[in-house]
């Protein structure tokens, strides 16, 4: 297993002893339930042992096998919409008493709609769509057309970045804990250190310096690596929230253009209206060549990814790009049709940036009043707060991000660490203010307790 520090750099430490105090509190009937868990399924960090069991999500909560319910703000990034939206519900439904499966080789008006309901919400309406099981398969057809486009196989990423867990996407992801001994990995990956570790490398609070060290640096590789095809990277670092100024899009967009390099841009988790527009890059005023989305596509009911491409790179029709049993996903297809329907109707966009504006108001203040907040940072509904031992020095407080993990979880707000001291929010679009203030004093008791009690 990796190490604690290993872990703490990039999630939540699932073998620590907050996690086992956690597990005590719990009833017998949930641990012999976790025990049998761990007896069918295979151990792997971060998620193993589990930390408790439910049995009902719905809108933002999850609720456990005691009925306790958690104001959920990590959901794994696919209840945009909440849980069981009945919209989508019903939409499914429907979905698999009319067709419920469509064989490669055909289509059906579903599938159309659904690539054209993701394609009418792009700037330039100018692209082609593939559908995929899972993100790291999208991440996997992403790279194959860069390749096929440009007739180049190298591609630079960026570290601690997450595209996935395939051999391909720990390739070009930068999380050593899915990396670690696997060997040899796909040739042609080259990472370059990213906007947020510039930021603490360079230790400038000026976003264009820092956006110029990092092109600049992206720039010389370009020069004295040769042979790239792509770059590939989250314009939103989603685990931690790590927000680019735009300047550093629009230049990273001119260097792309120049050299005949596609940008890809992966907005697994954090499109769909969680960033405060539909797709995270319309924050920053341009395209990629190529969009990988997935997670809330299925609307927390079905497994669902796509990638969307340029027109202009549609011509690979001689090689199988996917090839997949479901190329077109009859029920994910009606699914993200009813995800969009449901957040244009419900005019999600604006609550998540009305939400936000009072998330900014509430961090602020908490900013003032604890300097254990060494920093926030937040982009529509994606929040993060990084917690410190000295805000002058920025100096980790790992051990105290888990321990105010845990105190809120007690008190039933549930959400992920990332970067061992980076407590993380993704709110659903149809989070209300009265649930955001609730969320907001769990967490300022839990600064006071775990503070005092240090």
């Amino acid at each position: 297993m990796p190490t604690r520090a290993e872990l703490a750099r990039e999630g939540d430490v699932n073998s620590s002893p907050h996690r086992e105090l956690w597990m005590n509190t719990l009833d017998e009937e949930s641990r012999e339930r976790l025990s049998a868990d761990e007896a069918v399924f295979m151990k792997q960090s971060m998620s193993t042992p589990c930390m408790n069991v439910i049995v009902d999500a719905q809108g933002c909560y999850i609720t456990d096998k005691n009925g306790k319910k958690y104001l959920d703000f990590h959901g794994n990034s696919v209840h945009q919409v909440g849980y069981k939206n009945p919209y989508v519900l019903e939409a499914v439904k429907k979905q698999f008493d009319e067709l419920p499966f469509i064989p490669r080789r055909y289509t059906a008006d579903i599938a159309i709609q659904a690539a054209r309901a993701l394609i009418n919400k792009t700037l330039s309406q100018d692209f082609k769509v593939l559908f995929t099981p899972s993100g790291t398969a999208a991440v996997g057809i992403a790279l194959k057309i860069a390749r096929k486009a440009t007739g180049r196989h190298k591609v630079i990423s960026m570290w601690e970045s997450f595209h996935g867990a395939g051999l391909d996407s720990i390739s070009v992801g930068g999380e050593y804990v899915f990396s670690k001994d696997m060997g040899p990995l796909l040739p042609g990956c080259i990472k370059a250190i990213p906007y947020n570790g510039y930021r603490n490398l360079i230790h400038s609070s000026c976003p264009h310096t820092i956006a110029d060290f990092c092109l600049d640096y992206i720039e010389y590789i370009i020069k004295n690596e040769g042979d790239i095809g792509a770059i590939l990277l989250e314009p939103i670092r989603a685990t931690d929230t790590h927000i680019p100024p735009q300047a550093y899009f629009q230049r990273l967009r001119k260097i792309c253009d120049q050299e005949g390099i596609l940008l890809i841009f992966d907005e697994i988790p954090t499109a769909l209206g969680r960033s405060g527009e539909f797709y995270v890059h319309q924050n920053f005023g341009i395209e990629p060549d190529i969009l990988v989305l997935g997670k809330g596509l299925g609307g927390g009911l079905i497994p669902q990814a796509a990638v969307l491409t340029k027109s202009k790179y549609d011509y690979a029709a001689d090689i199988s790009l996917g090839h997949y049993t479901h190329e077109k996903p009859a029920a994910g297809c009606a699914a993200i049709c009813a995800v969009i329907r449901y957040i244009d109707e419900n005019n999600l966009l604006e609550n998540c940036r009305a939400q936000s504006a009072f998330a900014a108001q509430r961090s602020a203040v908490l900013y003032s009043k604890y300097q254990c907040i060494g920093d926030f940072r937040i982009a529509g509904l994606l929040i993060s707060f990084e917690i410190v031992k000295d805000r002058t020095s920025k100096e980790k407080a790992d051990n105290l991000a888990e321990r105010i993990l845990y105190y809120c979880l007690e008190h039933g707000l549930s959400f992920k660490i990332s970067a061992g001291n980076c407590i993380t929010w993704h709110p659903p679009l149809i989070v209300t203010k009265e649930q955001l203030s609730s969320a907001f004093d769990i967490f300022e008791k839990a600064i006071k307790s775990c503070i005092k009690n240090h």
